[in-house]
């Protein structure tokens, strides 16, 4: 438990998050969501727009009095109700996260990615709930409120035995497909993963490839939710040093490769072919419909979630239509 804690405080120190709170949530309310609009229409306060009139079922207090005015038609206001948000993190703890060449590992850059997920939507009455994908299978964590469900979710993160091998293994796909079920409700849903589970294994080649197989399983959950895919990489996963004669070992499989680095020719294939594996994965997650957020363990979590957090505040502000003056 000690180990834990010191793991915590490293990958999610207090200070930090406390920053984050400050520079992200309270700056930029409503980011990921905050203090958020419904997903549902339904009674509420903030405005959505006008309908036409329906004839024994709206209200004449609610009428749209502007609108109805220009278009002759009988208009209704719209609004859009005030909920709490249930937020469900899908966290992938298998051996291939379990790498990381840098400051971090995959698998704890995951556990700050899923510290600053719990920070950025807590609020009163919204919940935070989790699907942990590791060697043994998918272990659920019932969505609840509070700062110590949170560390209690990270600690059983940290606490993933590694260098195991899968001896229930179920696929991304399989898990994300899960994660849809398991949520009837529409909330907020992070996919925290490298994606690596389900691409083709031969014939990578970017947009020309075959589709990975978590792509369709994505999209019918972003039908439904708010997405969020935050994809973990390390940088020796998209190219190779010269480093002579090394063995690389599958963490999922456990076979065995030499690879001869000192060829410059077999390094730019390895790079070209990561390039191409990253570039099927970008692609996919955007015709799902997800929002991508791409994660480096050589680089600082909180900049790249804080510019993510503004590149979408930005899109966000830019596609909402403006609010149009009522005249009495």
């Amino acid at each position: 438990m000690t180990g834990h804690a010191t793991a915590l405080s490293r990958l999610a120190p207090e200070q930090r998050l406390r920053r984050l709170e400050l520079a992200v949530t309270r700056r930029l309310d409503g980011l990921l969501h905050g203090q958020h609009l419904g997903l549902l229409p339904g009674p509420g306060s903030e405005p959505a727009g006008s309908r036409e009139y329906r004839p024994g079922e709206d209200e004449v207090r609610r009428m749209d009095w502007s609108v109805t005015a220009r278009t002759t038609v009988p208009h209704v206001r719209t609004v859009d109700a005030d909920r709490e948000l249930t937020t469900t993190v899908l966290v992938d703890a298998t051996p291939s996260m379990d790498f990381g060449t840098a400051e971090l590992e995959k698998r704890e850059l995951a556990v700050a990615a899923v510290a600053a997920v719990g920070v950025l939507t807590a609020g009163l009455g919204n919940r935070l709930g989790a699907h942990l994908l590791g060697h043994r299978g998918v272990r659920r964590f019932p969505a609840r409120t509070g700062r110590p469900h949170l560390l209690g979710l990270l600690r059983a993160l940290l606490a993933v035995p590694r260098g195991i091998p899968a001896t229930q293994a179920v696929p991304l796909a399989e898990a994300v497909d899960g994660l849809r079920r398991a949520t009837p409700r529409r909330g907020l849903a992070v996919v925290v993963s490298d994606f690596l589970d389900g691409l083709p294994d031969e014939g990578v080649s970017g947009a020309a490839g075959p589709p990975p197989a978590w792509e369709q399983p994505l999209r019918r959950l972003a039908a439904r939710h708010q997405v969020l895919a935050v994809e973990v990489t390390d940088p020796r996963e998209l190219e190779l040093p010269d480093v002579g004669l090394i063995t690389l070992v599958d963490p999922e499989s456990g076979r065995r490769r030499e690879v001869p680095t000192g060829s410059r020719k077999l390094r730019e294939r390895y790079a070209a072919a990561a390039a191409a594996q990253r570039l099927a994965v970008t692609l996919a997650v955007r015709r799902s419909g997800a929002t991508h957020l791409r994660l480096s363990t050589d680089r600082d979590w909180i900049t790249d979630i804080v510019r993510h957090v503004h590149a979408q505040r930005r899109l966000a502000g830019a596609a909402r239509p403006p609010r149009r003056e009522v005249s009495g």
